[in-house]
C-alpha cells in the first residue's frame, strides 16, 4: 500500500466513522440494540463473503485462523458495539467517539503486555496524555440536558467498549500472524460476532424486527456498507500493510467530526473541560503517531 493510498484510506475511514456515531443513535428506539447490531454485521458479513467470492479472494481458514476470527468477532463486533449502543443511550455520540480516541493507547499497552511489542518513550507519553484527556473529559458536562440521561454510566459503557475493541485488534493481529487473509478473516469475524449476539438475543427473548422507517433503514444500510464493509476493510488492510500506529491516526481525526455532527444534529453543548480533554487526547495521539516504530 503506497503512502498516498494509506492517507486516503485514513481520510475515508475518519469521515465514515466520524458520522457513524450519530447514525447509531438513529438505530435506538423500538428495535432492541442487540437486534440492530445483528442486522448490521450480519449484512456486512454477507456482503464481504460475496465480495471475496466474486473477486476470488480466499475464504477458507485453518483452525488457528478461525479461533482468531472468533475472538475478533466476539470482542470487536459483539461486545464492543453492544456497549457502544448502551453508552449512546446515556451520553451524546460525540462523547463516545472522543473516549474511543483512547483506543490507540489501550492498544499500545495491550500489545506490550500480551505480545511483547515494544514502543518508544514518546509513544508512552502519548498514551499517558490520552488517559488524562479522557479523565478530564469525564469530569465535565458530558451530555445534553435531556432528562433521564446517566453520563457516568455512559462513560463506563464506552470505556468497556474501548477495552473490547482493543482485544478485538489483538485477535486480528493474531489472525494476521497465523496468515489469515484480511478480507476473508474480517468476513468470518463479523459473522461470528453477529452469530454470538443472535444467540444472546434468542436466550434473552428479544423481539426480532426491523423498524420500517427511512431513518432506521437508511442508517442500517450506511452502518453496514460504509461503517462496516468499507471502513473496517480499509482499516485492517491499512493496519497490516502500514502498521497499527499509522492506522490509529484515524482515531485522532474522528472525534472532531463526531463533535461537529453531534452539535448540528443532537443539540450537544460542550464546555471547556470537554474541549480540554479533547485537546489532551489529540496531543497524545500526535505524539504516538510521530513516535518511531520499534
Amino acid at each position: 500500500m503506497s503512502r498516498s493510498f494509506a492517507f486516503a484510506a485514513i481520510a475515508v475511514c475518519a469521515l465514515i466513522w466520524g458520522t457513524t456515531w450519530f447514525a447509531i443513535t438513529l438505530q435506538l428506539g423500538p428495535v432492541d440494540p442487540v437486534v440492530s447490531i445483528v442486522w448490521r454485521f450480519g449484512l456486512a458479513a454477507l456482503v464481504l463473503f460475496g465480495f471475496c467470492a466474486v473477486t476470488k479472494r480466499p475464504l477458507r481458514l485453518n483452525r488457528a485462523q478461525h479461533l482468531a476470527a472468533l475472538g475478533q468477532g466476539v470482542c470487536a463486533f459483539a461486545v464492543s458495539y453492544g456497549f457502544v449502543c448502551a453508552a449512546e443511550e446515556q451520553v451524546t455520540s460525540a462523547v463516545v467517539a472522543v473516549i474511543f480516541a483512547a483506543l490507540a493507547f489501550v492498544n499500545l499497552i495491550l500489545f506490550r503486555a500480551l505480545g511483547g511489542v515494544k514502543a518508544s518513550s514518546a509513544a508512552w507519553l502519548g498514551a499517558a496524555l490520552g488517559v488524562v484527556g479522557v479523565g478530564v473529559l469525564s469530569t465535565g458536562p458530558l451530555s445534553a440536558t435531556d432528562a433521564g440521561l446517566d453520563p457516568e454510566r455512559g462513560v463506563l459503557f464506552a470505556v468497556i467498549a474501548v477495552l473490547a475493541s482493543a482485544f478485538g485488534n489483538w485477535f486480528a493481529w493474531r489472525g494476521q500472524r497465523a496468515g489469515a487473509p484480511v478480507m476473508g478473516g474480517t468476513a468470518w469475524a463479523m459473522a461470528y460476532g453477529a452469530a454470538m449476539l443472535a444467540v444472546y438475543g434468542v436466550v434473552t427473548g428479544v423481539t426480532w424486527r426491523i423498524e420500517p422507517t427511512p431513518a432506521y433503514v437508511l442508517s442500517l444500510l450506511y452502518l453496514s456498507l460504509f461503517g462496516s464493509v468499507i471502513a473496517f476493510g480499509l482499516y485492517f488492510s491499512l493496519a497490516r500493510s502500514r502498521g497499527y500506529a499509522l492506522a490509529s491516526y484515524i482515531s485522532a481525526l474522528t472525534p472532531p467530526i463526531a463533535m461537529l455532527v453531534s452539535v448540528l444534529f443532537e443539540n450537544a453543548r460542550f464546555g471547556w473541560s470537554a474541549l480540554a480533554g479533547l485537546g489532551l487526547v489529540l496531543a497524545g495521539q500526535v505524539l504516538l503517531i510521530r513516535a518511531p516504530r520499534a
